[in-house]
């Protein structure tokens, strides 16, 4: 890195609270490992929850693991100057008024789209009112990673606001072919509600009813989401899930399966369909935005429906459109720090 830029990133504080699992975990590695970057930031805060989860031994001593949300967010506030710049990577403003420039990456969409689901609405309704506060002050700009996430992002926050498209992918994403397909269908997620796996079971199970019974894997943690797994044991289908498994694990059975299934009804990236596209397997997914953002589907269904799910994968046999450019994480980062 070179004398002025490292000045810049000097004047730079990365702030993480909440990513510790799933794709943000995923894309926040990436950014870690820009070492020239995390290692000339001036304050970088995480969620405690990663410790374990990362490896952290070429670190200096500008890190800062956060317990405490609301302890997370005075400290950052303590910690700012008017001279620095704040990514929040988590998606929302600061809680506290800061003096500092502010980018807000926003990788959730659920926050910009309408309630739907009750499980989530006080959660959710309590960051959507916490993103529209983030309004009130004119030094935040804003980063999302496609294009449809742009088009709901300016309808929920403002249409004048500054939001760039600005997006990212693993550069670990690499093919190994020496495997022989284990599972027919696989579907990487984790088990919030709005990953689907509901109506995917029903579907599943409606398959199996007309004679037609492919097996699926899943990557549920049955312990958060215990309720999955009594549908699985239940419908007594050829699904097997392999618990929550690591990244590589995940790339690892991109070589062992023969389609990716994608029921997700909300996704700001939705990078299992990046990586099932550059392993070249065959999606068949739900009928939205951010799939047609990252991937071109052999087949789509409405997520609402186990009939049209299961449509979809009946019709399953064997297109191809311009997809996003990915930059790598060190891109993503020059650019930002610019």
């Amino acid at each position: 890195m070179d004398q002025e830029k490292s000045k810049i990133v000097q004047s730079f504080i990365f702030y993480s609270p909440g990513i510790h699992s799933g794709g943000g975990l995923v894309l926040l590695k990436e950014i870690l490992n820009v070492k020239d970057f995390v290692n000339n930031c001036k304050y970088i805060y995480l969620d405690e929850r990663v410790r374990s989860k990362l490896n952290f031994s070429h670190f200096f001593k500008n890190i800062i693991f956060i317990k405490s949300r609301l302890l997370g967010e005075w400290k950052l506030r303590k910690n700012c100057e008017m001279s620095d710049t704040v990514l929040c990577f988590h998606g929302l403003p600061p809680l506290f008024p800061i003096k500092s420039k502010v980018i807000v990456f926003l990788q959730n969409r659920l926050l910009l789209e309408p309630l739907k689901n009750n499980r989530y609405s006080i959660l959710i309704l309590i960051k959507k009112i916490w993103l529209r506060l983030g309004l009130k002050f004119n030094n935040i700009r804003y980063i999302v990673q496609t294009e449809s996430m742009l088009r709901i992002a300016k309808e929920f926050l403002d249409q004048d606001i500054d939001i760039a498209v600005l997006p990212f992918s693993p550069k670990t994403i690499q093919k190994n072919l020496n495997h022989t397909k284990k599972y027919d269908f696989f579907y990487p997620a984790s088990g919030e509600a709005h990953k689907n796996h509901f109506n995917l079971l029903k579907a599943w199970k409606i398959l199996a009813g007309i004679g037609i019974k492919p097996s699926l894997a899943l990557t549920i943690n049955t312990e958060l989401y215990p309720e999955l797994l009594e549908q699985i044991q239940t419908y007594q289908l050829d699904i097997v899930n392999l618990g929550e498994i690591s990244y590589n694990e995940v790339l690892d059975l991109y070589t062992q399966v023969s389609v990716v299934i994608y029921p997700s009804k909300s996704e700001s990236l939705g990078l299992p369909l990046i990586e099932a596209t550059v392993y070249k397997i065959p999606i068949i997914a739900s009928e939205l935005d951010y799939v047609r953002d990252v991937s071109n589907p052999i087949e789509t269904f409405d997520p609402n429906s186990p009939i049209s799910i299961v449509r979809a994968v009946r019709r399953f046999l064997n297109n191809n459109e311009s997809l996003i450019v990915l930059n790598s994480a060190a891109e993503f980062l020059e650019v930002i720090c610019k």
